[in-house]
């Protein structure tokens, strides 16, 4: 099974959440697919949140389909809170008009992306924009002015998983199976529920708990592969 795979990082990144209190926005603490998605659509120049009027944006239209992978440098990123005036009129209704937002940023995350060869055209686009660093859009992590860098890219082949391994990738909890704790090096366990998709017509996130961990674990479907002797797991 062919792939194509990239490094993404950056110096700060803020994956909104959308329950937020009124004092604080808080991110995800990792990049989740329909952010990637957005990324994704960038490079090839599709619309949008702001050009949808209600209907679903063009990027997620085109690459919903897309198997996309997600391996995290680590497990966990640092978060800071950083806190910042919006003098802008219109951004608040307190004298004066100016807002006192405050948000929580990762600090220089990265992780490894592959996406699966579904022989698309937009597939095929994506990756020729990838080889020579092409993008219609400026791409960042989940603000504009939170740029992201992309380099290492490669085609890689990947094949069927047949035994257990050390899954590296975010994976739902319910593909797989957790056989075996490490016996040596760190023991870790993150899980957080993130979106995995858009809901039709109301734009709002449909949501699975992810995981990822140091265990041994099995899959239990055909999107659990073998990679660079670990497992990794596609996000549908």
């Amino acid at each position: 099974m062919k792939a194509i795979s990239f490094n993404l990082s950056g110096r700060f990144a803020h994956f909104k959440k959308p329950d937020v209190n009124s004092h604080t926005y808080f991110t995800y603490s990792h990049i989740h697919k329909v952010a990637l998605l957005g990324i994704l659509g960038s490079i090839l120049g599709l619309k949008g949140y702001g050009n949808s009027k209600g209907d679903l944006p063009e990027f997620y239209e085109k690459l919903k389909e897309f198997k996309v992978s997600i391996i995290p440098q680590k497990p966990y990123f640092t978060k800071k809170i950083v806190t910042f005036n919006n003098s802008v009129g219109y951004a608040s209704e307190e004298q004066g008009g100016n807002l006192i937002v405050r948000e929580q940023w990762l600090e220089n995350p990265a992780w490894e992306i592959l996406v699966l060869d579904n022989e698309s055209d937009e597939f095929r686009e994506l990756k020729e924009r990838l080889f020579k660093k092409e993008f219609a859009y400026v791409p960042y992590l989940g603000k504009n002015d939170h740029f992201a860098n992309i380099d290492e890219v490669k085609e890689i082949e990947l094949k069927e998983a047949t035994t257990g391994l050390v899954c590296i990738s975010l994976a739902k909890k319910d593909d797989l199976v957790l056989k075996k704790a490490p016996r040596f090096g760190a023991n870790f366990f993150y899980e957080e529920y993130l979106p995995v998709r858009l809901k039709d017509k109301f734009l709002i996130y449909e949501y699975e708990k992810m995981i990822l961990s140091s265990w041994v674990v099995e899959g239990r479907s055909e999107k659990f592969f073998e990679y660079e002797g670990k497992g990794v797991i596609f996000i549908i």
